[in-house]
């Protein structure tokens, strides 16, 4: 069973009414009419005018919410805005049921197409890491840096801990898990998903916690979250599998916009070892290692990520700035490469 065959809910108009998604202070949230899917945009107003523009792509099972420890403390430097990926959080499901990597990729580029905020400054969590590879290889043009916490790359020795995650992509697994936690709590759910992907969860103030569980509540009565689910992990499982220009790691390689890389040593989900092999694969890169984090980075340790992601500009300001000083005969890093999002021509826009 494929990511990308016809869903089995009913259409984002005849969805049931859920609770509304909670809104940090700054925040706003608003819905954007795409061809094929609708997007909830999470923003928070600019502190001054000229900003550069940055996008935040959540993970598997996560939502825009994920970035707002991170984002008020780029409030200065960037004009930030994070999306809900289609089936997660507060954005309907996908009208062709596709949740491929390509499919979400794809939703990302016509969110950026429609927008007009390209380039942006591109972050990047889990699963929206192997998105972000793929839209930042394919449209080198509406990326300025890539910043990538625990990026969903293919590994070959696969962390035992992240066994079950991947399990969800098998078929009949997320109806079985259904029965065997139905007496489950939305608590106990968050305590669970806690322990995954924190280094230490403790570090989830007590505020934290009730919101997520409350999102939790929120997320479990709707009728498409578990397809989502299923259809993303499949999505991802099925992206590991593909070789020659289109595989993950091919792509990373085509990457020529600068890149931030953070990973933890407490991550359960993707390897700390393969920090050293993303390092080599992203041309133009440097290497943020947490010992004491784990699979969200930017909910752990906001700051340093901050931080890191403040000298990642300073330091391609100083490159542009070398550059424009030299004629080097090179193309410009906007120009477009060979390559589009998942076989679509290069000379073909996704943007709908």
């Amino acid at each position: 069973m494929s990511s990308t065959e016809p869903p089995s809910v009913p259409p984002a108009n005849v969805l049931p009414k859920v609770a509304a998604v909670r809104v940090a202070d700054g925040e706003r949230l608003r819905s954007v009419h795409l061809p094929g899917t609708t997007l909830t945009v999470r923003s928070r107003p600019p502190a001054r005018e000229g900003l550069p523009p940055a996008l935040y792509v959540h993970g598997l099972g996560g939502s825009s919410q994920n970035w707002s420890a991170l984002m008020p403390l780029l409030d200065g430097v960037v004009h930030s805005e994070a999306l809900d990926l289609p089936g997660f959080g507060d954005s309907p499901p996908p009208d062709d049921g596709d949740y491929s990597i390509t499919g979400h990729a794809r939703a990302v580029v016509r969110y950026l197409a429609a927008a007009g905020r390209g380039p942006v400054h591109l972050f990047a969590n889990s699963l929206g890491g192997a998105v972000a590879t793929r839209v930042a290889a394919a449209r080198p043009d509406l990326v300025r840096t890539l910043t990538l916490v625990s990026p969903a790359l293919p590994e070959i020795r696969v962390q035992r801990s992240a066994v079950p995650t991947g399990l969800l992509a098998l078929p009949g697994v997320v109806p079985l898990f259904n029965r065997l936690t139905r007496e489950w709590t939305a608590e106990q759910r968050v305590r669970g998903v806690t322990a995954l992907c924190y280094g230490d969860p403790g570090r989830v103030t007590p505020e934290g916690f009730r919101n997520a569980v409350e999102e939790m509540e929120r997320r479990l009565r709707l009728p498409y979250f578990w397809d989502a689910m299923a259809r993303s992990a499949r999505g991802l499982v099925n992206a590991y599998t593909v070789g020659g220009q289109y595989g993950l790691w091919r792509q990373a390689e085509r990457v020529l916009a600068p890149t931030l890389l953070v990973y933890g040593g407490r991550d359960q989900l993707v390897g700390y070892r393969m920090a050293q092999r993303a390092a080599r694969a992203f041309r133009d890169s440097r290497l943020l290692t947490l010992p004491d984090a784990g699979h969200v980075a930017m909910m752990e340790y906001p700051e340093t990520v901050a931080t890191a992601f403040r000298e990642l500009l300073a330091d391609t300001a100083d490159s542009v700035a070398g550059a424009d000083t030299a004629d080097t005969g090179k193309p410009a890093g906007g120009e477009r490469t060979d390559g589009a999002v998942d076989g679509e021509p290069a000379n073909q826009t996704t943007g709908g």
